[in-house]
């Protein structure tokens, strides 16, 4: 068994595929480590939105600020350590606040294909 550690600095924050906004992820376990989930860190400037079907299960952890993330039956909020999961399939809008938000995630199965 490995056992990993990481912080927000071990990240290298790409802009979040699909979208021209202030929203970056960054992937520390993935697929290239033979493990089913993906982990990394979120970063949103303020007042972001992002409209996605999710195409895996995603769970966020919120770390700095605000998110809400809203679905066609209701909305949630969740700032400094609450969490927000995302199933496979939901159609959402995440929207971040005026100060923007650092997040922790957790996809299952992985989010993101290994570049060619």
């Amino acid at each position: 068994m490995t056992i990993h550690k990481f912080t927000i600095a071990d990240a290298a924050f790409q802009r979040s595929p699909g979208q021209d906004g202030d929203i970056f992820t960054g992937n520390l376990l993935d697929q290239r480590h033979g493990g089913p989930v993906t982990i990394g860190f979120g970063r949103y400037g303020p007042d972001q939105i992002l409209e996605e079907t999710m195409t895996v299960h995603d769970t966020m952890v919120i770390l700095e600020g605000k998110i809400t993330v809203f679905d066609a039956h209701k909305s949630v909020t969740a700032g400094r350590g609450e969490i927000i999961a995302m199933q496979k399939g939901d159609r959402v809008t995440i929207r971040s606040h005026e100060a923007g938000a650092v997040t922790a995630y957790v996809t299952y199965p992985h989010w993101q294909q290994p570049e060619a």
